[in-house]
């Protein structure tokens, strides 16, 4: 039995990993805000995790086997953890994200190196050094400026800046030039599908929406394949990982990058409908899920670690077969 303790894990893949957890007879704790309630046999604390002297507090003298960090997005989330769990996590499993690996978000001369030969190669985990300088935050923690409202491409790199800042205090705390306290993990999430109303991201259910109604879907004139999990995978992969005892970051991806057009292919083809197409010009904002540039992730160094992911083509189907059945 583990002593397990989860920071969000209120909601989607997260309520499914805590379930898991409780189920396998581990002694799971919850910390979040109070914004809802945990499963039964699952404990609480309440806290804000932004909030260093009242997470301290909240805490007291426990300490755990295991921490899963599900909701942290910036470096000064990542400092506070840092402290504050040091000396009280024996492990350390931050729930981060594909989109650090974004090309579109990457800070200048930072972008995932790629084979000459062959440009369009899933990324690997070590494309991505979070140790060089462009990644150290250039003001304090705390004061990172707010992307405009109604700006989904800023907001999208203010997201995808959070995550890769937030990894590398985890690994090197600028003020700390040391290891981390406690042996690391961040697990770079695909995007997840999957859960009907569960999947508050409401990406999938667009698709549904508009194929359904024969509205056009909005894509590039060529777009590039990307990576998915389905949310119950993500879950195992996240309860799995909390089992192991490998550090530095790792790829969570199902096998298979499908392009808008085959996702709107299978929408259509669980639908019974015929999908319509909008090409967008170069530079403008699509759909979700259509990429004008080299998006996909490699999820070897999971599989050589003895993680069994399934195949995107395997669950999709029934993943938008969910989904239209939550939005009717």
């Amino acid at each position: 039995m583990k002593r397990i303790l989860v920071i969000g894990g209120s909601r989607y893949f997260g309520k499914s990993l805590v379930t898991r957890m409780r189920d396998a007879g581990d002694d799971v704790m919850v910390l979040n805000r109070g914004s809802s309630a945990p499963p039964p046999g699952v404990g609480r604390l309440l806290a804000d995790r932004d909030d260093e002297a009242g997470l301290r507090a909240a805490l007291g003298r426990r300490d755990f086997d295991v921490v899963v960090d599900q909701v942290c997005y910036t470096p000064l989330q990542a400092a506070v953890a840092r402290r504050v769990f040091a000396g009280r996590a024996g492990r350390y499993v931050m729930t981060s994200t594909m989109e650090v690996y974004d090309p579109a978000t990457l800070p200048a001369g930072s972008a995932p190196r790629t084979t000459p030969a062959l440009p369009v190669v899933p990324v690997v985990e070590g494309a991505l050094d979070l140790t060089r300088p462009s990644f150290r935050p250039p003001f304090p923690y705390g004061q990172e400026p707010a992307p405009a409202p109604g700006d989904t491409q800023a907001q999208a790199r203010a997201y995808a800046e959070g995550k890769r800042r937030a990894e590398a205090v985890f690994l090197h705390e600028p003020h700390e030039p040391h290891e981390p306290p406690f042996p690391f993990v961040s697990v770079r999430t695909a995007h997840v599908l999957g859960g009907g109303r569960a999947e508050f991201t409401g990406r999938l259910a667009h698709y549904v929406r508009r194929i359904a109604a024969g509205i056009p879907v909005d894509v590039h004139a060529a777009p590039y394949g990307t990576s998915f999990i389905h949310h119950l995978e993500m879950a195992d992969f996240l309860d799995w990982t909390a089992r192991q005892t490998f550090t530095g970051p790792v790829n969570a991806a199902s096998h298979g990058a499908p392009d808008v057009l085959a996702l709107c292919a299978v929408v259509a083809e669980r639908l019974g409908r015929r999908p319509h197409h909008r090409v967008v010009e170069a530079g403008a904002d699509a759909s979700p899920f259509s990429f004008d540039r080299p998006y996909a992730m490699d999820n070897g160094r999971a599989t050589a670690l003895g993680f069994a992911f399934g195949r995107v083509a395997d669950w999709l189907p029934g993943a938008v077969t969910e989904t239209a059945r939550a939005t009717e």
